[in-house]
């Protein structure tokens, strides 16, 4: 014992003091828990769309514009103050030429001020009559409020009489493509021949959201305050889904409760339209599961890049001896999850192509089909200018083409 104290102890000591380690024996590592087992997703079909409530309603993908689930999309209905929305693009147009401003001060006539309590559901911003109202004031009361004065004091400012404004939304709707609507007023108050429908709708909104994204934008605030009044919005979903950001709700006893509602979940946009549904609750409820159906069951691809060469056909009598053709913007599809190994594109590319072309000029077209049915169609444009050859080449060609066969190329897209 007195030999250890006397040895093993000063050994010790002094390996401290020269910084000797001394080897200790390591703590057991406890043992990692193994993973939780998490089931695999079944490859089940993609489910029907839910059965909502509405006359009529649509499912839209922004990104494309397809239609992914509808509901009698074509039946012309009222739209009671869903028409606001093609007043906010109307207004939105004419700011963006520079034929009114936002800075304009509006003044509130008679009809504007009696129209704000006689509309489509008695919904107003409380203009005062002979008061003045900057017009980007208007369009907050228009869209948040649904004010009917501020519709009509916004169509009278714009085109000097609300039956001229009249002209202009539906001169604008006919060229956004919504071959079934018309207009006879800016508020939507109930009217012959006043109709449009729910695929007309989505068209309308998509537009808004691409042409106008600030002025769509308002119809994510969820309340507004004129003349010491402060009124909410009335589309519900705003407070239940953060990511629904618009549009526009509308109301009247002929139309029923209708909705247009959009959201964002990540690159992906879903648009809603649900027009004559039971309830207030109805049609929020059904724009919701509208989309929550939109964004779990699809999905959208770019196929093709706008500008990128996808063929290079043989061009006859040019100066150069190809011509680039390709896609003017980005193509994308959307498609059930679980569907995009299954799309097919060809392209349709006459066999002869003698120049000149210009560049964007159409020489043919892209086709994509999905189990035989068609998806989309895209032209195909030239991507450069292609002008004529010299006077010996074309001739040369022109020998040459005798003995070219005179048929429509129909190749698989790259």
């Amino acid at each position: 014992m007195n030999f250890f104290r006397r040895t093993l102890i000063p050994f010790a000591a002094a390996a401290l003091l020269l910084g000797v380690a001394v080897a200790q024996t390591p703590a057991p590592t406890p043992p990692r828990p193994s993973p939780v087992p998490r089931p695999v997703v079944p490859d089940a079909p993609v489910p029907p769309p839910p059965d909502v409530d509405g006359k009529s309603w649509v499912l839209m993908d922004y990104a494309t514009g397809q239609i992914l689930a509808s509901k009698e999309p074509d039946l012309r209905v009222e739209p009671a103050s869903i028409t606001k929305i093609m007043t906010d693009y109307v207004v939105s147009a004419e700011v963006g030429n520079g034929k009114i401003h936002m800075t304009d001060p509006v003044t509130i006539s008679e009809n504007a001020w009696r129209g704000g309590g006689a509309g489509t559901d008695g919904s107003t911003s409380f203009l005062k009559l002979n008061s003045q109202v900057p017009l980007k004031d208007l369009l907050y009361g228009l869209i948040i409020q649904s004010g009917n004065d501020a519709a009509i004091a916004l169509a009278e400012h714009s085109a000097g009489s609300e039956q001229a404004f009249a002209g202009l939304m539906n001169a604008y709707a006919k060229q956004l493509g919504m071959v079934n609507s018309n207009f006879e007023n800016a508020s939507g108050y109930p009217i012959a021949n006043h109709y449009t429908t729910a695929h007309d709708v989505a068209i309308l909104s998509r537009a808004l959201i691409h042409d106008f994204p600030e002025d769509y934008a308002i119809s994510a605030i969820k309340e507004f305050e004129w003349n010491g009044i402060k009124q909410h919005n009335r589309n519900t979903l705003l407070w239940r889904d953060p990511s629904v950001d618009g549009i526009k709700t509308g109301h009247t006893a002929a139309a029923g409760y209708c909705l247009a509602a959009s959201a964002k979940q990540g690159d992906s946009r879903m648009i809603a339209i649900v027009m004559g549904a039971s309830s207030e609750k109805a049609r929020a409820d059904s724009a919701m599961a509208l989309l929550n159906y939109g964004f779990r069951f699809y999905e959208t691809h770019k196929l093709y890049d706008a500008g990128k060469p996808q063929a290079t056909p043989r061009l006859w009598k040019g100066q150069a001896n190809q011509l680039p053709i390709g896609v003017a913007d980005d193509v994308r599809v959307t498609v059930k999850r679980g569907d995009y190994d299954k799309l097919k594109a060809t392209m349709d590319i006459p066999a002869t192509l003698i120049a000149p072309f210009k560049k964007g000029q159409q020489v043919g077209t892209l086709r994509i089909t999905l189990a035989g049915q068609p998806v989309q169609t895209v032209p195909l444009v030239a991507l450069d200018d292609a002008p004529q050859g010299g006077f010996f080449s074309r001739l040369w060609d022109s020998i040459l083409l005798w003995f070219h066969s005179d048929k429509k190329a129909d190749t698989d897209a790259k």
